[in-house]
């Protein structure tokens, strides 16, 4: 792992060590050199104002990325009370930084202060006396994140006020913080789209498209869907936050400061509203009461109207970083302020202000809001008071409650691993063996990524009397995490009660996901077992698992790549890159040695690839398959629009990056012009809306600005250059393309381009039924794969899916063209739910999830779900990749 760079104040010269993902909880991490020279005085630090000519929040005014980041470079040469660490790189390549702030003394003994912070988080193995001393010479460690979503444009300016005052003020309670709290800022989670949104914004001061919304997606890869990525760490970003939040700080408490809409309270504080997500300690929920409090009592004395907690936003929610912070012990939080027009000011009537979602029926003074805000102009330095006020209520907290949120922490930890310990699942169990045995190493990573403990068994065991080979992996619940292991691995079911219904039985949308059961995302079977595995037959995995790469020494027959394995594809987009054929085995063996889906490679110089693919090239027996299909490098375009951006054809991006798929992006200009047969072999249409495909306008409070779901920005508002649609023209097309031979491959509703603009003899049976009838947010259903075609090679014979709101389900309409027609996947015929919420199963059982439709010299592959689902289904990565390298 590079060594961070740090930025060191010109008062201390600080080095900073890398920490190993693994190991024993209290991993050695050299923060602190000795103290050297004085520093400027506090007082002489420039303000905000003065370095960037006006106030934060200022009408009309925003910081980018680049100033906002010199200006904390100025205040760590500066203060001898600030370190600036660049803990790495954002996904566009900027500085993405931590600010740890503090007293000299403190920052002194950094280190030893993260040792002790590490020994509450996991104090297994602690000496007799040791928590109590820590609890007494320990300080409390918050950690807060600004501008995570970009165009809720405050909380950048709003962090820069707040470092500031950090550092400068002399008052009691200012001390108090220094004294007793490390206080951790990250002031933007997202540089780029901080850079990207500032620069637009003032671009267009002043004309008619001042507010209008960013053409593109504000995260190159997730746009708005950054925060969906805080347990699979896809992005550099992610990972950058996860590093000191899961595991090298692991802070008591967490705050995230976001916006909102603008229509209802103006401010959202903790704690969350029901439902909730069960299984972490109960101290941590209270404690989430507890901060929230103190801020709502801060904000009332400030003056502060309309602030409501236990509403809006519930505790059952993604397990992006505020949500999942509570299964690593920590009071993980979020302030959401309602918003202006970018940086533009807002005015709204009275009659304009209503209730929202979740304990806030109507808007009106109530316990959780006893004052409201009378309407009137809103402007952004509203919302830099509002989490200034939030942000210090946070860490003063912390500082007159240092020794009991430090023993919190212990108790949460301690009392976690009892109930792991005590409770009927003793760990779960990856067995070796599995379908696709990389992607296990893939979770495997990724759980020690989260400062998870996972153990390898040295040789074959038997548990719960299942026997398990040596290499299977085993996550004890006797941990600390033993939560966040319970709904990463476990099965996982929704709540349906009054909290998740409305009064006449309609269901109420989860807040994103049902279910965020990775290891079903990923295809990955993981055994829950009731007896504790004796650690003798275990091997603590102490780094991150490094992919196999083995190549065969001699191979006169040629290679075979495992087609059940994702990196194997990666493999072959390499090897066809490069010119070195590869064929496609359609019947296998009779031994069974080459399956049908294996890749054939010539005899060569194969060894880079396996290591950069991370899969075994295994010497071909004789005699190989006689039934294959060569296979060519695809010409491949992926659509991508304005309008904001599409979130899923963002994290599309993603995936063909990181398996080295060759693609080019295709703008509407691009479709128009048509002549894509002599350009392209496959177009891909990512899950979206047909309004924001073809350019028409959306209907009102369609629009999310992130796409995906949405029908992107209105046309009239953007300057007319990054107007977006296909149109008509487009879709001709696409018609044409696929009629000439090319395959158009569609993902969740996208497919209503095709089914309604290309009368193919299909239906989507979940169209326009009532979610009272049919209702499945975000759950993983049970499929079965037709593999032994080759656009489900290498899936297993029965599967999951992750159905999504906008996922479609199809039937075949036209019995004389039912022979173009053939079935990938189909729903299970009952019990479809393996985990989330499932209403009305009986609509899809027995429906096709996927399907291939010839037309002309073409084919319409449709992908009912979203197979790439942000980079993280890893389970169906295969479907997308075939749809890819095979020809119609």
């Amino acid at each position: 792992m590079p060594r961070p760079r740090v930025r060191a104040s010109g008062a201390l010269s600080v080095v900073l060590a890398s920490l190993a993902i693994a190991g024993t909880g209290h991993p050695t991490l050299p923060w602190i050199a000795p103290v050297t020279v004085g520093a400027q005085a506090p007082a002489a630090l420039p303000t905000p104002e003065q370095f960037f000519g006006f106030r934060m929040g200022a009408d009309r005014k925003l910081a980018n990325w680049d100033r906002l980041l010199e200006y904390y470079r100025t205040l760590a040469k500066a203060s001898d009370r600030m370190r600036l660490v660049e803990l790495g790189q954002s996904s566009e390549g900027r500085p993405y930084i931590a600010l740890f702030i503090s007293s000299p003394a403190n920052l002194a003994r950094l280190e030893t202060l993260r040792q002790m912070n590490a020994t509450l988080a996991d104090p297994r193995g602690a000496a007799p006396g040791e928590i109590d001393r820590i609890v007494k010479d320990g300080r409390a460690v918050v950690i807060q994140t600004f501008a995570l979503h970009s165009n809720e444009v405050a909380a950048a300016q709003t962090a820069a006020e707040f470092v500031h005052d950090s550092l400068t003020r002399t008052d009691e309670e200012a001390t108090r913080v220094r004294d007793q709290v490390i206080s951790i800022v990250v002031p933007s989670i997202n540089p780029d789209g901080t850079q990207m949104i500032a620069d637009w914004y003032m671009k267009y001061v002043g004309t008619e498209f001042e507010a209008a919304a960013l053409p593109w997606l504000y995260q190159k890869y997730a746009g708005h869907d950054n925060n969906r990525d805080g347990f699979a760490l896809n992005l550099p970003e992610s990972r950058n936050l996860a590093k000191i939040l899961y595991r090298e700080w692991v802070p008591q408490a967490y705050v995230d400061h976001h916006q909102m809409g603008a229509t209802n309270a103006r401010l959202y504080i903790p704690p969350y509203a029901e439902p909730i997500r069960p299984d972490g300690d109960p101290i941590v929920w209270r404690e989430m009461a507890w901060w929230g409090a103190h801020m709502g009592t801060h904000l009332e004395a400030a003056g502060k109207t309309g602030v409501v907690g236990a509403a809006i936003y519930s505790g059952w929610g993604h397990m992006g970083f505020h949500w999942i912070t509570p299964f690593h012990n920590i009071a993980g939080m979020l302030t959401e302020s309602a918003s202006a027009r970018l940086a533009t000011p807002m005015f709204l009537h009275p009659d304009q202000l209503r209730g929202g979602p979740r304990n806030l029926p109507e808007y009106g003074p109530q316990t959780n809001m006893p004052s409201v805000w009378p309407g009137g102009w809103w402007r952004v330095r509203d919302i830099v008071e509002q989490q200034k006020i939030a942000a210090w209520a946070t860490v003063d907290l912390a500082a007159r409650n240092r020794e009991t949120v430090l023993r919190n922490m212990y108790l949460k930890a301690s009392r976690q691993v009892e109930r792991g310990t005590a409770g009927p699942v003793k760990a779960y169990v990856l067995p070796a063996g599995q379908h696709d045995a990389p992607t296990v190493r893939k979770l495997v990573n990724m759980l020690l990524a989260s400062g998870v403990e996972v153990h390898e068994a040295r040789a074959q065991m038997v548990v719960d009397g299942r026997v398990y080979g040596p290499g299977s992996f085993v996550v004890p619940m006797a941990q600390p995490k033993q939560a966040l292991v319970r709904w990463m691995l476990g099965r996982t079911f929704y709540p349906d009660n009054t909290y998740t219904r409305e009064r006449d039985g309609t269901p109420i949308r989860p807040y994103d996901m049902a279910t965020d059961t990775f290891g079903e995302f990923m295809g990955v079977r993981s055994d829950p077992v009731a007896e504790a595995v004796p650690a003798t037959a275990l091997t603590r995995v102490g780094s991150p698992l490094v992919p196999s790469s083995a190549v065969a020494a001699a191979a006169p027959h040629g290679y075979v790549l495992d087609g059940r394995q994702n990196d194997s594809y990666r493999a072959v987009f390499l090897l066809l890159g490069k010119g070195i054929g590869v064929r496609r085995v359609n019947v296998g063996t009779a031994d069974g040695r080459i399956r049908a889906g294996d890749f054939l490679v010539p005899p060569g110089d194969v060894a880079a690839i396996a290591r950069q693919a991370g899969v075994d090239f295994v010497a071909a027996t004789n005699p190989v398959p006689a039934n294959m299909t060569a296979l060519a490098a695809p010409r491949i375009g992926l659509f991508q629009r304005y309008r904001g951006g599409n979130m899923d054809e963002g994290w599309t991006r993603l995936l063909f990056e990181q398996f080295d798929v060759p693609f080019t992006s295709v703008r509407d200009a691009d479709v128009k012009a048509g002549g894509l047969d002599t350009k392209f072999d496959v177009i891909v249409l990512p899950a979206d809306s047909l309004a924001a495909m073809t350019g028409e306008d959306p209907p009102a409070g369609a629009r999310g600005g992130g796409g995906g779901d949405g029908g992107g920005a209105a046309q009239s508002t953007t300057p007319p250059e990054f107007r977006s649609g296909i149109g008509a023209d487009g879709v001709k097309a696409l018609q044409a393309f696929v009629d000439a031979g090319g395959t158009l491959l569609t993902f969740g509703q996208a497919g209503d381009l095709p089914l309604q603009r290309f009368s193919l003899p299909l239906r989507n049976v979940v169209a326009n039924v009532p979610s009272r009838e049919f209702w499945s947010p975000g759950s993983t259903l049970r499929v079965r794969y037709a593999n032994d075609h080759a656009l489900a090679f290498g899936m297993p014979k029965e599967g999951l899916a992750l159905f999504m709101s906008g996922s479609q389900v199809y039937e075949v309409t036209s019995t004389d063209r039912s022979q173009d027609v053939s079935i990938l996947a189909t729903y299970a015929d009952r019990d479809l739910l393996q985990s989330g919420w499932l209403l009305g199963e009986q609509v899809i059982a027995r429906k096709a999830a996927a399907v291939a439709v010839r037309r002309g010299k073409g084919q319409v592959v449709l992908i009912g779900f979203r197979p790439q689902n942000r980079a993280q289904t890893h389970g169906t990565f295969k479907l997308v990749f075939n749809a890819l390298m095979t020809r119609p």
